[in-house]
């Protein structure tokens, strides 16, 4: 697998991306399997325009790895359905193998942010939409100027993210790298949270998932001998 050939635009429908993101089911995963799986997926990017920052969800068995490129590409949907079929050739124990294009639409330091992430925090939600409104507008500039600044600004928030998911969705991908879990049921964080422009957003969420994973590093996992 040659994760740098997924850059090569082979389709149309070419969006702005930032990322990709591998999505993956792993039932019955050892930290020793966790740690293979960063090892190679590591040895594939062979270029110091890709980093991988991945996580794991051990209550939902959930696996996610991005793929970051240094700079914005202009990518078809075929390069990351190759990626896709590739993973799932090297690694069929996978289930639900996924890969996205992600566009970034907003990334803020933390307050946290020289210190190290345990915490990988995931919210995903489609907006409300009818005949009469498409709530994309309204819910993106109420994450974008208040909800994901005022969580960067939380002690113990380390990076605040979010993305558009061009392919298999939820369509907005907010993330957030903590210094522990515990972050998110301080005061300041709930009070960001219970906004009343929140209040008045919230409810037009739909398809939501709130996940929260462990960031996976060659550290944090036992290594296979």
């Amino acid at each position: 697998m040659d994760v740098q050939a997924t850059r090569c635009d082979t389709a149309g429908q070419a969006v702005p991306t930032d990322a990709l993101l591998i999505q993956a089911m792993l039932p019955e995963t050892s930290e020793a399997s966790l740690a293979e799986m960063l090892r190679q997926l590591g040895s594939a990017v062979t270029t110091e325009s890709i980093s991988l920052h991945a996580a794991f969800c051990p209550a939902q068995s959930t696996f996610y790895a991005y793929l970051h490129f240094a700079e914005r590409t202009l990518l078809g949907k075929a390069s990351a359905a190759a990626l896709e079929t590739s993973l799932r050739k090297q690694w069929p124990q996978w289930q639900d193998l996924k890969v996205s294009r992600l566009e970034r639409v907003f990334d803020a330091a933390g307050a946290s942010a020289k210190l190290a992430a345990s915490c990988h925090y995931v919210v995903e939600m489609d907006p409300e939409r009818s005949p009469d409104q498409d709530w994309m507008p309204a819910l993106s500039e109420w994450y974008d100027t208040e909800h994901m600044p005022g969580l960067a600004k939380v002690a113990g928030c380390v990076r605040a993210s979010r993305y558009l998911n061009h392919d298999h969705g939820p369509l907005s991908l907010a993330c957030y790298d903590l210094v522990t879990e515990e972050t998110t049921n301080t005061a300041p964080w709930l009070a960001v949270r219970g906004t009343e422009w929140s209040s008045r957003m919230r409810p037009h969420f739909t398809n939501t998932r709130r996940t929260v994973f462990d960031l996976l590093t060659a550290g944090s996992l036992a290594t296979s001998t």
